[in-house]
Order: C-alpha cells, then structure tokens, then sequence
C-alpha cells in the first residue's frame, strides 16, 4: 500500500493540538462552565433530596464520560433538574443507594433504547415543537434564578446588572477571553475586596473534599429491588433522552453541523452507568450550560466537555474554599443572558404569519414544559398535539367525486387523499346507496389506505350495497394499499 493511501487512514489530530487560540477558547469555556455548574448540580442534589456531593459527583463523571462516549462535541451533560424531579421519590423513600441502582440501571435502559433505534424517531419532531422545546427553556433558565433575586440584598441587583454589563459589552471590545470568566472573576474580586455581603456559591451547600470512589450501589440483588428501581430508572432513561436529543438538536442548528444521535444516546447510558457506580445521582444534556459553552463561549470540540468536568472536580475539592466566594449574582448574569440567548426571539415576530395549527403546538409546548418543569412532559404534549392537528388537516382533504357514465348503468365514484381512521370514518357516508345504479366503481387511483379503519370502512361500503342488490368495485389501488387491503378485507368483523 501507498504512502498516501497510508496517510488516509490516519486519525486526524482534533483543531484544538493544531490551533493555539482554539485551544485557549476551549480551555476557557471549560472553565467557564464548570463555575456555572457547581451551584446547578448543589442546586438540583437538593431537589433529589440527597447530599451535595451526589449532584457535583454526577456533574463530574457525566461531563467526562460524554465528552468520549457521546456523539455531540461541545455538548455538556451533568445533573439536571428533570432527572432529580424523576429520582427524588425513589431517594426520599429508599435512600441514595436504590438512587445510585435506578442511575445504573437507567443507562442500561439508555444502551438498549440506542440499539433498538430510539435517536430515529427524532425525524418525527415537528418544527413547532422544537421551537416550543427552545423556548420553555429559556423561560425555565430565567425562573430558575428567580429564587436568587428574591430576599437578597440590595448589592445583589447592582452586581446583577455589573454582571450583565460586562458580558454584554466585553464582546465588543475583545473575545479573546469568555465574557461570562471575566463576569465571574471581576464581581468575585470586587466583593471580596470590599467586604459587599451578599449570597455566595459557598451558601448553597457544602463542597465535598475527597475524590468520588468506585463502588457498586449497596442494595439486595432481588427482584423485589429490580421492581422498585425499574419504573424510576426508566423514567429516567426516557427524560434523559429526550432532553439530550432534543439539545443536541438545538446544537446541529447552532454550530451547523450534524452529530450522531445513536452514538448520543448510548453514549448518555454509559455515562449513566459510570455515573451510578461512583455515587452521582444521574443527569443528561443541559441546556443551559450548553448554550453557555457553545454560544457565550465559542466551544466546539470534545475537550471543552472533558475540562469542565476535570475543572469542576478540581475547583470543589482542592479549591472548593474559592469557589465559595463566587458571588451567586454573577452566576445569575450569566444565565440570564444565557436565557436571553435560547430564546427564539424570531418565532414572537412570526406568530401572526404562522398557521393557528403551528402556533398552538408551540404554546401547548411551551406551557406544559413551563407549568410542569419537565421538557419530556411538554414535549410528548406538542408532538401529541401535532399529530391530532395534523392528522385533522389531513382529514378535510379527502375528496369523493360520483360521476355517472352516459348510459346510466354504472357511477364511477373517485377518492382523492390519505385514508386512515381519521378521514375514512365519515367516508362510509359520502355514497348515495339508494339512488346508484346497480354497478359502482371506486376508484382509488389517486388515493392512499394506511390503516385497518380504510379497510373496514370499504368492506361497510360495499357491504351496504350488497345489501341493496348492487356490486361496488374498488379499482385503481396502488401496490401498498392493494396488499393492505387483499390481507383485511373481510376479516374485520363489527367493521362500521
């Protein structure tokens, strides 16, 4: 074999060892999002109801293991609030080791969902929906800082807007560094320095001190076990799913560029396995943290993933004294303007263009995920709503047209459309029985039979014309609806 042809099956070395600035970009984002995750992940350990350490392990070990395993770069994954909402009453009933058991087991249901093709059904997501899916994000991101501006200080609104201020104006003047770092470190100096008391990262919860420790979950290997962590631990599978196919979504459009949805979601499960065995309560993609990695900081490679975990893991325990002081109101800048950034602001403008049908996907969308906290409940309502519009436009272009030959002896009735339950349920009634002559032609040339309802709703057709000494014939079948129809007809007893 040639030196060439050699060459060509080399590995190409990642942009970051070729490039200096694209390796400081994405040393940077790494930090940047590693501060921005440790009042998160301390955060959602409390909505679990598990210790501190749970969550910031979980945000270590997922953001390592995704950044190799995982099909989108630059995506962050760690603990989220969705999967606490999920594994907080199986943690207050039965205690963080049956959590730990439902994280593993939930990536085992992730692994096998990624075999069996789950990232395929990402294609069936409506357009409206992902809007809707952006948008409550958004809106979530900014009511969860909401609790950081309410009984605080007057200072923390100042350093708030401080905060806002740089990141705004900074790009202006310079990207060399991320404009969130140097929020973070010039409001984290200025308050130190001048003794400003307002509510700091170190307030949200005690920052562990010691490496997290590979153990299997100390629970009875029963099936009495297996039946209480299953149910949570697929809950879990799914939620995390959904909310990491759908960021990574949002990502491709971002960046332009196309990632592995099927390496995305086993690399999630595996992610979860790991998680579980080294004491971290379970997470997915988030959001937020994404969009401050991608947007704000121009990440684009695997290595700003992999540095948020190590930073993250390296700032609370050897600099976790630090990292206390961070003020919480330049981490609320932060994801303000991250928030600011998610939203879809061009789909406000287009409301009054866009059909009814779309928009109240989107708002059904954007309101469940809002008023439940939980983008797998908004999601699976905007798709659900989707199909029924949908399938309800569908439905009103079905057309029936009887024409009646010249000698009078034969009406040619022709169907126009989709047939499926929806449309072919008034079809039984769209023939005129009494007054055909005793032969009619159905023509379903330009027609298409989805389902058993079409079926059964021709059988009842010409079943009433038989009933009356008359023959119906139905002709002009293409392939699929010929070999749907030959296999159902007649065989559908209590058909309409």
């Amino acid at each position: 074999m040639s030196r060439p042809a050699l060459r060509s099956f080399r590995p190409s070395r990642p942009d970051w060892l070729s490039s200096p600035r694209v390796l400081r970009t994405e040393v940077l984002a790494g930090l940047v999002v590693a501060l921005a995750l440790i009042p998160e992940a301390i955060a959602f350990s409390l909505v679990a109801g598990v210790d501190p350490r749970a969550g910031l392990f979980a945000s270590f070990t997922m953001a390592v293991t995704i950044s190799i395993t995982g099909g989108r770069p630059a995506m962050i994954s760690a603990a989220t609030g969705a999967i606490a909402l999920v594994v907080a009453p199986l943690a207050r009933e039965h205690g963080l080791e049956y959590l730990l058991a439902a994280v593993v087991l939930g990536g085992v249901f992730q692994v096998l969902l990624a075999a069996a093709g789950v990232a395929r059904l990402m294609r069936f997501l409506p357009r409206s929906v992902m809007v809707g899916f952006v948008n409550a994000l958004a809106i979530l991101i900014f009511l969860s800082q909401v609790p950081h501006l309410v009984d605080v200080p007057w200072a923390v609104y100042g350093l708030v807007v401080a905060g806002l201020v740089v990141i705004i104006g900074l790009p202006r003047l310079t990207r060399a560094v991320p404009a969130p770092l140097v929020a973070i470190t010039v409001l984290t100096v200025f308050t130190v320095a001048a003794g400003v008391a307002v509510p700091t990262v170190g307030d949200q919860g005690a920052l562990p001190d010691s490496l997290p420790v590979l153990a299997l979950p100390s629970v009875p290997l029963t099936w009495e076990t297996l039946n209480t962590i299953a149910p949570y631990a697929l809950a879990l599978a799914l939620v995390g799913l959904i909310e990491s196919l759908m960021t990574a979504k949002l990502v491709d459009d971002i960046t332009d560029t196309h990632s592995n949805k099927t390496r995305e979601s086993w690399g999630q499960g595996v992610a979860n396995i790991v998680t579980g065995f080294f004491g971290g309560m379970g997470g997915c993609a988030m959001i937020g943290q994404t969009m401050i990695n991608v947007k704000a900081s121009g990440a684009r490679t695997r290595l700003s993933t992999f540095l948020a975990g190590v930073f993250l893991l390296i700032l609370v325990v050897a600099l976790g004294d630090l990292v206390g002081l961070i003020p919480m109101a330049a981490l609320v800048a932060v994801m303000i303007m991250v928030s600011v950034g998610t939203f879809d602001w061009h789909s406000l403008r287009t409301l009054r263009r866009m059909p009814k049908s779309e928009t109240t996907v989107m708002l059904s969308t954007v309101g469940v995920t809002v008023a439940t906290h939980n983008l797998a409940y908004g999601v699976g309502v905007g798709v659900l709503v989707a199909m029924v519009l949908f399938a309800r436009r569908v439905a009103h272009v079905v057309d029936v047209t009887g024409v009646l030959e010249p000698e009078g002896a034969t009406k040619i009735y022709r169907v126009s459309g989709q047939l499926f339950f929806a449309s072919s349920n008034d079809l039984v009634f769209r023939f005129d029985y009494a007054g055909d002559p005793d032969t009619v032609v159905i023509d379903l040339s330009a027609a298409h039979i989805w389902d058993a309802s079409t079926v059964a709703a021709l059988d009842a057709i010409t079943a009433k014309y038989a009933s009356r000494g008359k023959t119906a014939t139905i002709t002009g079948m293409n392939e699929p609806s010929r070999a749907r129809h030959a296999a159902l007809a007649g065989n559908l007893a209590g058909a309409p």
